[in-house]
């Protein structure tokens, strides 16, 4: 039995410089942004880390924050939805875990989050080029989530180390915006507009297409077979909002490269953690068994 433990001893001091090589990166694919009033708050901010910690396996400690102020969120909204936001209302907050690598994943808390859905944060995010990741938004108090977008691109900032260009931010920012305006005004599902804009967003790529006169053709076909009447102004609306998410791809170059290397990384990283964890787990069993 002396030996089993010595044993095990010396595993845990040959492994655990592996482990923490694995895991203390200034870049670890694992973020979280905090809306400044949340921030401030102690009660609001625990209720938000409870939230994080009920969906991750991680250790929400470990990632890397930041705090969204109300001047961040202006910044890229006052030019697109003409709203401004006091620093007293920004309360909305995300985590980013790029070690997620089954494409884009994103969970809202819909008992906070009252107007953005997963799947209209997870196209706007593929109009910046992010395209995979664990995405969880959630909010202390009731809240539309329209802000919250500056959150979840900062959150993917640090989790890559790589600042997205303020264009390709305004272009995230409209497309949500648009979905959400015209999702109300049709009373369709916004999932369901959500869906329309991931599919032109698609079409506009595979035609390599700028123009909004082009796009909006494109627009209609797809409203029609997916049974949305649209007027002709919020055809135009979509049309406008993918032109400009397609004139952003230019400069997202360096970001999208960037994104695809801390991905890899952060998904290696916990590859190895897991290995560790399983092995030492089995060789505990083992020396239980003797016991």
């Amino acid at each position: 039995m002396k030996r089993l433990l010595l044993v095990l001893i010396l595993m845990i001091v040959v492994l655990s410089p592996i482990y923490s090589a694995s895991t203390n990166t200034d870049n670890s694919g694992f973020a979280i942004t905090y809306g400044e009033t949340t921030y401030s708050n102690p009660s609001y901010k625990n209720t938000v880390l409870n939230y994080f910690e009920s969906h991750t396996s991680r250790d929400v400690n470990d990632a890397s924050s930041k705090v969204v102020t109300a001047a961040e969120v202006n910044e890229i909204s006052k030019n697109i939805t003409g709203r401004t936001y006091p620093s007293s209302q920004i309360f909305s907050c995300a985590m980013v875990d790029l070690s997620y690598s089954q494409g884009i994943k994103v969970v809202v808390d819909s008992s906070k989050i009252t107007v953005v859905t997963s799947k209209m944060y997870a196209t706007a995010l593929k109009s910046t080029g992010i395209n995979n990741g664990y995405v969880v938004v959630t909010s202390p108090v009731s809240a539309t989530g329209e802000s919250a977008l500056t959150g979840v691109l900062k959150s993917y900032e640090i989790a890559v180390g790589t600042s997205i260009p303020e264009e390709a931010k305004q272009a995230a920012t409209e497309s949500l915006y648009t979905e959400s305006q015209i999702a109300d005004q049709t009373g369709q599902d916004p999932d369901k507009i959500a869906e329309l804009f991931d599919q032109v967003q698609q079409e506009a790529e595979n035609q390599n297409l700028q123009d909004p006169t082009q796009i909006k053709a494109i627009v209609i076909n797809i409203a029609a077979t997916l049974n949305i009447d649209l007027t002709d102004d919020q055809a135009q609306q979509i049309a406008d909002a993918v032109a400009n998410s397609q004139k952003a791809q230019d400069s997202l170059t360096d970001f999208k490269n960037q994104l695809e290397i801390a991905t890899q990384q952060a998904s290696q990283s916990q590859g190895t953690i897991q290995q560790i964890i399983n092995y030492l787990q089995s060789f505990v069993d083992y020396v239980m068994s003797f016991i």
